[in-house]
């Protein structure tokens, strides 16, 4: 979500809570690479919490879920737009994106077709600017059955050097966390008019911090840098939700997922530069994903 930086509701249904539950603990004994972590006690925890927490965004409303849609097996295209998180940067792994589509059951038209889309970097006031413009933004959000989001962080950067230099509390954050509210509004308008009216599910995430978090965070910015970087993260997790309920799309919450209620250190979902999540990250997302995909209809 933030590759180019320095500084740094609903219950799920049954079919797919013991599903999800399932897959995350399997994902994070057995997935390859340096990313992944033992199953630590952050794991663990973040593993039982999935399903529940799945549409649960902290201090916002529960989502509205959106129509259950019935497709043939293998014929759904999932898309996913955002920033880093969403492309899997830094990660090296599968991404969530792709996790998604592969597991999403035949009865909901998986395994499906997965389209990322994520840049690095990207901000909703540029991903707004993509979807209302011709080119291949648009025209891949056009064939989204299913359409992931994740978007925001990026444009919180310059609130960093504003903390730095004299603070920044709410009434400083506020304007841009509604500005990033507006854009994600107008990004799911466009999505809409872009499907031309047909059945799409629309999944927005939130996020566990809008920068750094976990070990890197704390020995490097100090414990008050995490803890204002949070109270932003809850607020823009906040608007996120009301606007994706507001839209008719599900919001997915992440932070209860990495974080618990705020007591638990992500670190063990990070890759090494604190901000971008692992191979774990990345499955715990997909799983929380599915826990807050509705079953098919019929």
């Amino acid at each position: 979500m933030r590759f180019i930086r320095r500084w740094h509701h609903q219950s799920a249904p049954a079919w797919l809570t013991a599903g999800a539950v399932l897959l995350t603990a399997i994902w994070a004994v057995t997935s390859p690479g340096p990313d992944t972590p033992p199953q630590s006690p952050v794991l663990k925890a973040a593993a039982t919490t999935t399903a529940a927490a799945a549409t649960t965004t902290t201090g916002a409303a529960a989502a509205t879920a959106t129509p259950t849609i019935s497709m043939a097996p293998g014929s759904a295209t999932v898309v996913g737009i955002g920033d880093s998180v969403t492309s899997a940067s830094v990660c090296g792994c599968t991404g969530f994106v792709e996790s998604y589509a592969a597991n999403l059951p035949a009865a909901a038209g998986g395994p499906a077709h997965a389209i990322n889309l994520g840049t690095n970097g990207l901000t909703a006031v540029e991903l707004r600017a993509l979807m209302t413009t011709r080119g291949p933004t648009a025209a891949g959000v056009a064939q989204g059955d299913i359409l992931l989001v994740t978007i925001g962080a990026n444009d919180l950067t310059p609130l960093l050097s504003l903390w730095q230099g004299s603070g920044c509390p709410a009434a400083c954050y506020s304007p841009s966390v509604d500005a990033v509210g507006s854009d994600v509004a107008a990004i799911l308008s466009a999505a809409k008019d872009l499907r031309g009216g047909r059945p799409t599910r629309v999944l927005v995430t939130d996020y566990w911090n809008v920068f750094a978090d976990g070990d890197v965070a704390e020995a490097r910015d100090g414990s008050a840098y995490v803890r204002w970087s949070d109270e932003l993260t809850r607020a823009l997790n906040s608007r996120i939700c009301t606007v994706a309920q507001n839209a008719g799309a599900t919001c997915v919450d992440l932070y209860a997922p990495f974080k618990g209620d705020g007591s638990l250190n992500p670190t063990a979902l990070l890759a090494a530069d604190g901000d971008h999540p692992n191979a774990a990250g990345n499955q715990l997302i997909s799983s929380a994903l599915m826990a807050a995909t509705p079953p098919p209809s019929g």
